[in-house]
């Protein structure tokens, strides 16, 4: 085995997670000051650029005149992940656009989420099942019918 081999991603110990609440991806001017709704308990997360004020939140806390993409289910790939260990976010998201599944992914330190479009979330579990990936078990993912065998499409 090569040695760059030794830091590729291994699909037998990944697993991921099904995030409860519906997220709303925001773009605000970039000198926007940071709004005080976009803070919480859980995931969210805040980008800042030359060019936007990039946040996604839990959609219920965005204000409707804030212009946003809503309707997306975020999924969490189990972490810690060593920064070592290369094509973790390709090997997770390959799968789904094998699919043109739309995402919208994020990276933290410790590890990376994926966003799907609701509507879209069953094919992509389906996709990461079929994969290797396992889906841990939360109330989130007891929402979620069983992804059909077969083509992944629903009948």
């Amino acid at each position: 085995m090569k040695e760059a081999d030794s830091h590729r991603v291994n699909l037998a110990t990944r697993s991921f997670s099904l995030l409860e609440k519906t997220f709303a991806i925001c773009r605000l001017p970039a000198n926007a000051p940071l709004p005080e709704w976009c803070i919480g308990d859980g995931f969210f997360s805040i980008t800042h650029t030359a060019d936007e004020l990039s946040i996604v939140c839990p959609q219920e806390n965005v204000p409707a005149d804030v212009p946003a993409e809503r309707e997306w289910k975020c999924l969490k790939l189990e972490g810690p992940i060593p920064f070592s260990e290369t094509g973790v976010l390709t090997s997770f998201v390959q799968p789904l656009s094998d699919r043109a599944i739309p995402v919208f992914a994020i990276s933290t330190y410790d590890t990376d989420y994926v966003l799907v479009k609701n509507g879209w979330e069953r094919m992509a579990l389906d996709a990461l099942l079929k994969a290797g990936y396992k889906l841990m078990a939360n109330a989130a993912s007891k929402h979620i019918s069983k992804p059909a065998s077969g083509s992944g499409q629903s009948g």
